[in-house]
């Protein structure tokens, strides 16, 4: 079998549509049997689709397309949002990719982009936060993300812990 090329871009308008499915594709699998059923099963294109169609234009947002031209992940990144974490200025936001896809080294190409934004906005730091239960952490912390702190999170009326890593040094991240 020869090994797929996968292109990582900037996210336009039109990957929408995409970007949707892998969302919530991606939940449904990552998030079996952490987030409730209930709340998994009531994920919709449609929803996630607005979500990026507010994104996008703000900048930030990377997928990664496969040879047929279909997107089979994505990242967003920016400045930190919550202002809790001093010292920590930016921030992965999100990162998805179909799980036939993961394993591949498409998660190093996709925070390439974010890091390069934020050094680009005269950033050094980052953090992501990601729930405890999630095995995908283990990626994180193998990127050298250093436990900052544990929070606790509800969705869908269950309690969860979400950890939150950072790195001090962008630069040599990858």
């Amino acid at each position: 079998m020869v090994k797929e090329s996968i292109i990582i871009r900037k996210a336009n308008l039109s990957d929408t549509k995409g970007i949707a499915k892998v969302h919530v594709e991606s939940w449904k699998t990552t998030y079996a049997n952490i987030v409730p059923d209930e709340y998994l099963n009531n994920l919709t294109y449609e929803s996630r689709e607005q979500i990026w169609i507010t994104s996008i234009p703000n900048g930030g947002v990377y997928v990664a397309e496969n040879n047929q031209g279909e997107i089979v992940g994505f990242s967003s990144g920016g400045k930190e949002r919550s202002g809790n974490y001093d010292g920590f200025d930016g921030e992965l936001y999100a990162i998805y990719i179909l799980k036939e896809y993961q394993g591949q080294g498409i998660g190093k190409a996709l925070i390439q982009p974010i890091i390069d934004e934020i050094i680009g906005m005269g950033l050094n730091t980052m953090l992501v936060l990601v729930l405890e239960d999630n095995a995908s952490r283990l990626f994180y912390e193998a990127l050298g993300g250093k436990k900052i702190e544990d929070l606790e999170v509800q969705i869908a009326g269950k309690k969860l812990t979400e950890v939150v890593y950072g790195w001090e040094d962008v630069k040599h991240l990858l």
